[in-house]
């Protein structure tokens, strides 16, 4: 691994596709005095289906990468990498890559804000096969609120609807409503349901559309945000390793021009300063 440099740079965002592309611009509306480096696994991507194993060694190189370009701090905006890879790498990799540096998930700051948004104690998830079948957010939201009862739902069709555009198709009206009603009957009692994946905000008016009235739905960026910003005043040091010149780059392990055709479904922006690397 080449020499680390000491020297203040970018908060780094991590994705294994687009879908932490939501979490950014979150992060972007909140703290938009920052410099921003993201980095998509394009190539490899979906993780969802992908072992604990394989999942680790992905978002650890990855991670290394931004490590690499300056950044000191890297958020996993990945549901999936959250899940399956971030206790590895703090526990295991900082403590010898570099123990300044820290590496922070998505799952926690949702998890403790969801205690303030139920009031049945009835909570569901959203989220890919993989983040569902790692329980990380039973475990987390149980470990800080041991009275909420967590119903969980994989939706295996719902990031492809998103990356080929699909969102307002007829049929994800059909794949929105079946794993909608299959949470509910779960769990009628549920009255919050946390969106686990990074791509479900972009299918937010489908899930208005079917799901109950009385229920909260939960996107994560702007609760990613708000834990962030809370972050760096509880870490002034940290804070002062953090460039601020409201700069953003991205960078993919794919195509770069098929990275700013789908980018653009996320961020509606027109122009994307993105580059390819290589893991």
């Amino acid at each position: 691994m080449k020499s680390l440099t000491s020297a203040p740079g970018p908060i780094g965002i991590f994705d294994s596709g687009y879908g932490g592309l939501t979490i950014l611009h979150g992060i972007r509306r909140l703290l938009p005095q920052y410099d921003y480096l993201y980095l998509g696994d394009n190539a490899r991507a979906p993780y969802g289906t992908r072992s604990f194993d394989v999942v680790y060694e992905f978002t650890r190189q990855s991670v290394m990468k931004l490590f690499e370009m300056g950044c000191h701090l890297v958020i996993l905006g990945c549901n999936t990498a959250s899940a399956k890879a971030l206790r590895t790498i703090q526990q295991n990799d900082l403590p010898v890559v570099d123990p300044l540096r820290r590496v922070l998930g998505i799952i926690r700051p949702t998890a403790e804000i969801i205690g303030s948004l139920t009031t049945t104690r009835h909570v569901g998830i959203l989220a890919t096969e993989g983040t569902i079948r790692s329980e990380s957010y039973t475990l987390e939201i149980q470990k800080l609120f041991p009275d909420i009862r967590v119903s969980g739902v994989a939706c295996p069709f719902w990031v492809p609807l998103v990356e080929y555009n699909e969102c307002d198709s007829p049929g994800a009206d059909y794949f929105v409503k079946k794993r909608i009603d299959q949470l509910m009957a779960l769990d009628s009692s549920i009255d919050a349901v946390i969106l686990g994946c990074t791509h479900y905000p972009l299918l937010l008016p489908k899930i208005q559309k079917y799901i109950p009235s009385s229920v909260r739905i939960v996107p994560q960026g702007d609760y990613v945000a708000s834990s962030l910003q809370s972050y760096l005043e509880r870490h002034p040091e940290m804070e002062r390793r953090c460039t601020r010149g409201g700069t953003v780059h991205y960078l993919t392990t794919e195509n770069p021009e098929k990275f700013r055709e789908s980018a653009r479904i996320f961020l509606h922006e027109k122009e994307v300063d993105v580059e390819s690397v290589t893991l």
